[in-house]
């Protein structure tokens, strides 16, 4: 069977959905032992020369892929941020809860995929978002209503909402950026940016770090979120912003809080309290309505391939 363009999209924000959520778990286990930016930085590196590498093997590389390489500074940014961002707020705020901030992700990026590209919101796709919305603040304030009202918030939490916020922008911004360039050399030229950045950025935390002295579990994830969180899943979300609306590739997070919960089991964390059950429904969902809604799925008319989107030029 031949996958259209927007199903492949949906495919590899599937396969997105469930490496992300190893991240939250290792993360959080691993973010006490060390600096989030010494433990990004290195996962830059790997995960850009396996990128690298394959970027090599498959289309090549080439001068004219590097136009304009600002705009890889512009992405790495907002992908460094995000991935500093998460492992400070993974070192209060608890796997389940942090995976229920990321799916705020999908009705931020609707927001920017308006600003940034003028994709229009559908009544359901409104729907769906608002539902994984008040799905995601139901975990978040550990379902009690009391809390939210006094928006009782873990500073966790808060952090990561912050990181939460370039992550989403960074899903139009792909879209807008790319110039025809294949999803691994771009994302490629995105990781060569962003470990320049944190280099001058964090080199200081680096040295800082006693890395004999990290425990078993600093290792595992950081080979963990370079390979599959960051390598692997960079390529597939480059590729499924090119094929769906920012708001549909962001709807996959919805996923996220359930592979999470898979996740704490098979470490022996049990299950949640019930009641954060409900918020965890409603986010799947959102999910469901955001698939049903074929029409919203299907880009806006653009230039061909070859070439270089209006936008962009």
């Amino acid at each position: 069977m031949i996958l259209t363009p927007a199903q492949r999209g949906h495919l590899a924000m599937f396969a997105f959905s469930a490496l992300v959520a190893g991240s939250f778990s290792l993360g959080a286990r691993a973010a006490p032992h060390i600096d989030p930016t010494a433990l990004t930085l290195p996962r830059f590196a790997l995960a850009g020369a396996l990128v690298g590498a394959a970027a090599f093997l498959t289309t090549g590389v080439r001068r004219a892929h590097f136009v304009a390489p600002w705009r890889y500074g512009v992405l790495a940014a907002l992908l460094a941020a995000y991935f500093v961002l998460m492992f400070e707020g993974l070192k209060t705020a608890p796997p389940v809860s942090a995976a229920a901030v990321f799916t705020l992700t999908p009705l931020l990026a609707a927001g920017f995929g308006w600003l940034v590209l003028r994709q229009i919101t559908t009544p359901r796709m409104a729907l769906a978002l608002g539902l994984g919305a008040a799905g995601a603040l139901w975990v978040i304030f550990r379902g009690d209503p009391a809390a939210a009202l006094r928006m009782q918030i873990n500073r966790g939490e808060a952090v990561y909402f912050a990181g939460c916020v370039a992550h989403a922008l960074y899903a139009p911004m792909v879209r807008r950026l790319n110039r025809g360039e294949p999803a691994v050399v771009f994302t490629f030229g995105m990781m060569l940016a962003g470990l320049g950045l944190l280099a001058l950025y964090g080199w200081p935390q680096m040295l800082a770090t006693d890395w004999a002295a990290l425990p078993p579990i600093v290792w595992i994830c950081l080979v963990y979120v370079a390979v599959a969180a960051s390598a692997m899943t960079f390529v597939l979300l480059q590729y499924a912003a090119l094929r769906l609306p920012s708001a549909k590739v962001m709807a996959y997070t919805y996923l996220v809080p359930s592979w999470v919960l898979l996740w704490e089991i098979a470490f022996g964390a049990g299950l949640p309290a019930p009641r954060l059950l409900i918020g965890m429904a409603l986010t799947v969902l959102a999910l469901v309505l955001l698939l049903k809604d074929e029409t919203a799925a299907r880009p806006a008319p653009s230039a061909p391939p070859s070439a270089p989107p209006p936008a962009a030029q």
